[in-house]
């Protein structure tokens, strides 16, 4: 095993990233953040090159382990899940992990399009209007179709501790926790007024936070505070 792990991701944000962070951080192995340290957006880009390497990544975040240069968020943690015992052990469960983390993939981008419905080339001002509209269908909508299925993954989950994978805790529960935290960040009216109906999200994302790895990360200054650079963005004009 390589250690440590070097995450190639945008300085300043959490994004994608923070759910390959989650996991390094869970597992309690080294890992350093290279595009934060002075030089590291250069080796970052690297990896995003065909002439310096073989297999790169559309875009972060990117995972070196070793020779291996892993892309994809959901890839990265089916990666590091099989390796540090946060995914199941038998194919059926690996598999099921990974469609639900591709199902969060989907919310994730759609929370992304309700600040930039036209284009991600353009300003959130140069699409507020197209973004109201976006954000109040994704609020009445989207919100609580994602939710209301995740609510009910976690209802059928046969397995005890009320996780979403079986009867121990995967990276699945560590992004269901992102994904919760980023949605109260983005839309807090809306969560307040809808998370009721989903009071088994609200005991995961609980759960999560008070694990001793994850609530020493997240007082820590590795965790860096949501902001208006990321996916989730708090516009209080979205949040109606």
């Amino acid at each position: 095993m390589t250690t440590p792990y070097q995450l190639y991701y945008w300085p300043g944000l959490q994004g994608r990233g923070e759910f390959v962070r989650l996991a390094l951080e869970e597992a309690g192995v080294p890992y350093e953040d290279v595009a934060r340290r002075k030089k590291g957006m250069p080796v970052l880009q690297a990896s995003l090159d065909f002439a310096h390497s073989e297999h790169p990544s559309f875009a972060p975040p990117v995972l070196r382990a070793g020779e291996l240069l892993i892309g994809q968020t959901a890839n990265i943690l089916l990666f590091l899940g099989i390796r540090h015992g946060l995914a199941p052990r038998a194919e059926a469960g690996r598999l099921w992990a990974n469609q639900l983390q591709l199902t969060i993939a989907d919310i994730v981008n759609e929370v992304h399009d309700t600040h930039h419905p036209l284009s991600t080339n353009l300003y959130y001002e140069d699409q507020k209007k197209a973004a109201k509209v976006r954000s109040k269908d994704f609020i009445a909508e989207r919100i609580p179709k994602f939710l209301g299925y995740f609510e009910q993954v976690l209802a059928n989950n046969p397995g005890r501790g009320a996780f979403a994978v079986g009867a121990r805790l995967s990276y699945v529960d560590l992004s269901l926790f992102q994904l919760m935290a980023g949605l109260r960040y983005a839309f807090p009216n809306a969560m307040a007024r809808q998370e009721h109906a989903w009071p088994r999200l609200v005991a995961l994302h609980d759960a999560v936070a008070a694990r001793p790895t994850i609530a020493a990360y997240l007082r820590s200054k590795r965790r860096i505070p949501f902001n208006e650079d990321g996916i989730f963005r708090h516009y209080p004009e979205l949040d109606k």
